[in-house]
Parts: structure tokens; sequence; C-alpha cells
């Protein structure tokens, strides 16, 4: 009997030995620690994983340990003064919003120096660009969501703050799923255009300039034009990108219509949303130029029908001034990830709040003020004669017509297109 007890003590050690050897490796030689998630658990596709190992990249902050983590931010930002959006390492010509972001990312201690020249190293992704419209003022946002991973230090959002110029705010923060991605995991985004009330004004019989006031009949010949674009359509005309044929320029819209009008510094003004799966660029802005040729009277309604029809339609593109990046929508992840016990929906109604004081206290005030100083909606209301609704224009009259506006790289914020 003593032999056997003797191999039993035998292989109980041999045991030992092994499962310390497999501890000593999963620390590797840069301090990091592997973490292995349980078999049999699924993922964002899934999929059955098996020991799928994640790094930690923990970091010191005194006697304290803080791990990397991926997160989302939700971020608002008013975007006169900058080129966009999307960060252009190595070009200091042009500032974009992810400049100071970037730069506050790594004041802070959320990621190290080296990230911000190489932003795949923190998995970094924004749901849309919102681009530079024209020379001094780019698309807005009040809902920007960008995803990454960051050392989840203490107080972060504070830390993060105190880098960032007053009309560049974090107002959110959520844990995600380590595959994340917030462009490829939106569903959807809801954009705003606020326009002064003069840009319905019937060409023949209203007066154009801030003493118009909005009828309640005009109002509602404008949200029946509006809704006329909800559901799928060929966007081809509205985008200099896409060709009649091309899959992708169908695009689907859930809603679209214009809020009841409200005065602010002497102005009348008007907000329209449009909420849709994705947009291509100067999609938005051409919806919105249409309805306005239409109602002023310059184009008849059936211009709509047949723009988008295969043949090539004179569409005319309203300013980009007024348009902001409102909400992005992640209804499938928060329908399998939001009630996992480990994840949060990705909602931000706690947030709401922030987000109307910082819009009333950055954005609008932006808007309202550039409008009355450069008169961009004036001046494009102007050019409105010179469009040919009743004949088909060539793609290269009417891309030679967009060239020419105020858009120096042709993008007017909503190029988030996500085919």
């Amino acid at each position: 009997m003593a032999k056997p007890i003797e191999q039993c003590f035998a292989m109980a050690e041999e045991l030992r030995t092994v499962a310390s050897d497999r501890a000593k490796r999963l620390k590797n030689r840069n301090g990091k620690e592997e973490e292995e998630e349980e078999d049999g658990k699924q993922d964002e596709n899934g999929h059955q994983t098996k020991r799928v190992k994640a790094s930690l990249e923990d970091i010191e902050d005194g006697t304290k340990r803080f791990p990397k983590r991926k997160i989302v931010l939700l971020v608002a930002y008013s975007g006169k003064g900058y080129h966009g959006m999307q960060r252009n390492v190595g070009n200091s010509q042009f500032k974009t919003i992810e400049d100071d972001l970037v730069a506050a990312l790594i004041q802070s201690g959320c990621i190290p120096e080296n990230h911000g020249e190489d932003m795949k190293k923190m998995s970094f992704q924004r749901c849309a660009r919102t681009d530079k419209v024209t020379c001094f003022s780019g698309v807005s946002a009040a809902g920007q969501i960008v995803s990454l991973k960051v050392w989840l230090i203490e107080d972060i959002l504070r830390r993060i703050n105190d880098h960032l110029p007053s009309h560049i705010r974090i107002l959110g923060l959520k844990r995600v799923t380590g595959g994340f991605n917030s462009k490829n995991k939106c569903d959807a985004r809801t954009y705003s255009y606020m326009l002064p009330s003069f840009a319905f004004a019937h060409k023949d019989r209203d007066p154009q300039d801030d003493t118009y006031r909005l009828s309640k009949e005009t109002l509602e010949a404008v949200n029946r034009l509006l809704a006329c674009y909800k559901g799928t359509h060929n966007f081809h005309n509205f985008t200099s990108q896409k060709g009649p044929k091309d899959p992708s320029a169908k695009r689907y819209i859930m809603e679209m219509y214009c809020d009841e009008p409200f005065v602010r510094e002497g102005m009348e003004l008007a907000v329209i949303k449009v909420k849709g799966q994705s947009f291509m660029m100067h999609q938005i802005r051409k919806m919105i130029g249409l309805v306005i040729a239409i109602v002023k009277g310059y184009a008849a309604e059936s211009v709509m029908e047949r723009s988008w029809g295969e043949e090539k339609v004179d569409v005319p593109k309203a300013p980009g001034l007024g348009l902001v990046l409102e909400q992005v929508h992640f209804e499938k992840y928060n329908r399998r990830f939001g009630n996992d016990g480990l994840h949060e929906a990705l909602e931000w109604a706690e947030e709401g709040e922030k987000i109307a004081a910082f819009k009333e206290q950055y954005i609008y005030p932006t808007i309202i003020r550039t409008e009355k100083e450069e008169k961009s909606m004036m001046s494009w209301l102007e050019t409105l004669s010179n469009h040919d609704f009743n004949s088909t224009a060539s793609r290269t009259q009417v891309d030679s017509r967009d060239a020419k506006t105020d858009d120096p790289e042709g993008s007017d914020g909503c190029g988030d297109d996500s085919d």
C-alpha cells in the first residue's frame, strides 16, 4: 500500500510544479499580465471562445495599479476654428478636435505618449468624422462617441477635461467589450441642422430677412416634404461619390422633421432633425437644400421623386453651418450586452442635462453669431436661381458646381459612410 501512496504524493507534487510554471509564464517580461476568459464564453459575434487572452497593461500611480480597459467617451464640441474631427498625425498645419483630445489623454495620464503618434495602439475609433465645412467653421457635435483603450485612472473625466479647452468636453464614459468599435457597432446616427427660418420664405411673396416669421402652414409643408425622405431611397444625386447603379447609394432614413421655430438674438431659427443608418458625403445638406428650393418656389415637388431615379438631377447643397451630430445609436449592442451584468447600455439619458447645457453655451451661440457675421444662408439662397431643376444635368456639371462651393476638402461633416 505504501507504493501507491508515494505515487500519489509524487503526482501531486508534479501538478503543483506545472501549475507554478504556468503561472509564471502568464507574466511577461514587460510586467504585463494576461487574463484568460472562461471556456465556453461567447464573443460579440456569438462564437464560442477558448482561452481568449486580453492584455491588462497595468500602470502604477503611487501604490495603486490601474488596468487598461476598452471604454467609450461621450464627447461634445464646437467645431468652429477646427479642421474637422479626424486627426492627421504629422500634419500640424490643420488643427482638429482629435489633436486636442489626444493631447489631453496623454497629459491626464490615460495613455502613454507613444499612443498619440500611433492611435492604433489604443484601438482609437470615432463614430463619425464631422469634417470641416468652411474655412473657419467645422461641424459641431453634442453626442460624438469614440472608443479606445485607456488606463482607468481615478477621477478620469475631471482629469481629462482639465486639459481640454472649454468648448470640448467629455460628458460621459462607459466600459465596453474588448472588441467594441464605435463606428462598426453603430446602428444609426442622428443629426440636427439649425437654420434661419427665412430660408423657407417664398421667393416671390415673403421678406427674405430676419423679420420673417415661419407660419404654421409653411412648417406643415416643410414637414410633409421632409417626411418623404423616410424609408429607403437611392441618394446618388445627394452626393458626388456614388453613381446611380451603385448599391451603396441606397440609404435608409428612419425619421426627418422640423421642430417649432424659436427666436434668439432677434433671429427666428428652426431645427431640422434626421436619423438614418448612415449618411454619405453632402447627403444631409442636399436633402435640406432640395426641400428649401421646393418650399421657396424654385423647384417643383416632383423633383424630389425624380432625384431618386437614375437620371442626374441638380440638387442644391445647403450651407454647412448649423449641422450638428446629435446622437449615435447602438441598439443591437445594447440588446446583446446592455443587460449582461458586466457592461452598460450605451445610452446617455443621465447626461441629457449636461448635453443640453453644452449646446446652449457653446454650439448654438456659435452658429447664430457666425450666421449673423458671415450670412452664409442668405448668400446661399441667392444662388438657388442658378440651378435648373427642370432639366437633367450631367454628372460633370453638378460635381463641378459642388467643387466650387465653400468646401475646400469636399466634405460636409456627414462623411461617416459606413458601407
